[in-house]
């Protein structure tokens, strides 16, 4: 006897968006209230209000699902747009960038989402290697190419672009990005951002900005 044919199951449109989402929504939090291991395809069933059977139709195991929580966070951040452009003075783009930059990595339940990559970089090390690629070092080549740009307009002497954006950025997560990680500290205070990059700023102009002859 041959079995019928069965044509595999589609979704395509709006509802699938939402349902996609839901199932996201419910997998983020069961992840960062139980982590990777703590979490099971039951409990984040129960968590997103869909059927196991639903839920498998989306995301072939836990593997698949956490990675496409990550593709959605780095996603998010793909869309902030810091302004490189090549034209504007350093110090503007340099307080601007900063203080962008921090308000992104200190935001409201962002420190989870980067604790839950950090916590299984290890096991899933292509996990966290393509977080790295597709966020923070997009954001330091694109840094790097406007410091480029005023180095060859002689606003700028450095040797090393790439290492000189980094530093940067560094130093504006100065007290304010690892006690916000380990949870030690509340999310900062624009105040306190802005503090923090003028004082970064400061020590970067000292160290590049042209000196007059």
């Amino acid at each position: 006897m041959v079995a019928a044919y069965r044509a595999p199951v589609q979704f395509v449109g709006e509802e699938d968006s939402s349902k996609r989402r839901q199932i996201l929504d419910g997998a983020r939090k069961v992840f960062m209230d139980l982590g990777f291991d703590g979490a099971s395809m039951g409990e984040i069933a129960r968590s997103a209000g869909v059927s196991k059977g639903t839920l498998y139709v989306y995301f072939a195991d836990k593997n698949r699902l956490f990675e496409a929580i990550v593709e959605d966070e780095m996603l998010d951040q793909q869309k902030v747009a810091f302004n490189f452009d090549p034209a504007r003075d350093v110090a503007t783009t340099l307080r601007e960038f900063g203080q962008a930059y921090i308000e992104l990595l200190c935001r409201p339940g962002g420190g989870s989402a980067i604790r839950t990559v950090m916590a299984i970089a290890e096991r899933m090390p292509e996990v966290g290697r393509r977080y790295y690629e597709e966020v923070l070092e997009k954001t330091i080549n694109r840094f790097a190419s406007y410091l480029d740009t005023r180095v060859q307009a002689e606003e700028l002497v450095i040797p090393d672009c790439q290492l000189a954006a980094s530093q940067f950025m560094q130093m504006c997560q100065a007290s304010l990005f690892l006690p916000f990680i380990f949870q030690a500290a509340p999310p900062p205070s624009a105040e306190h951002i802005a503090e923090v990059v003028e004082s970064a700023t400061q020590m970067f102009l000292a160290a590049y900005r042209k000196k007059p002859a």
